[in-house]
């Protein structure tokens, strides 16, 4: 596994001039909560932001964002990034167990989500959009081929 040594600011900026070349960050909190919410900015922003925190043993999915308690019952968040955490979790589960039917439940997770935004049909209100967290995640669930209810 290659790895590099680097100051907090100039991966700031290697972040930004060049994302793709990096996979995996090890970094104090501080500095990891600085560089997720600059990740997830260039991502769209933290309502599409997932984060895996996997250790030895076990691994924690969640979004990057937080519980966002000032909207609560509005039906205004954004569900990407709870449903993109999801993908992750299928994806540990995948490599963990060696199961590959869980990586093609991820890769069809990931494809609805990519797919909605490149037609158009994904557009959360906070993109500028009028989709609630309702209609976002029967949108996406529409996409896999899925029935979505409470």
């Amino acid at each position: 596994v290659a790895h590099d040594y680097c100051y907090v600011d100039a991966m700031a900026l290697e972040l930004v001039r060049r994302p793709w070349e990096y996979d995996v960050m090890v970094t104090e909190n501080m500095f990891g909560d600085i560089l997720s919410d600059l990740t997830a900015g260039l991502v769209g922003g933290m309502g599409i932001a997932s984060c895996a925190e996997i250790g030895d043993h076990h691994g924690l999915f969640q979004p990057a964002h937080g519980s966002a308690p000032d909207i609560m019952g509005q039906d205004r968040a954004n569900p990407l990034a709870t449903i993109l955490s999801g993908a992750l979790l299928l994806e540990y589960l995948a490599e963990r167990l060696g199961d590959n039917r869980y990586a093609d439940a991820a890769m069809v997770i990931e494809a609805a989500v990519e797919q909605g935004f490149t037609d158009g049909e994904l557009r959360p209100m906070e993109f500028g959009g009028t989709m609630g967290t309702d209609a976002m995640t029967r949108a996406v669930l529409n996409r896999t081929g899925q029935k979505g209810g409470r």
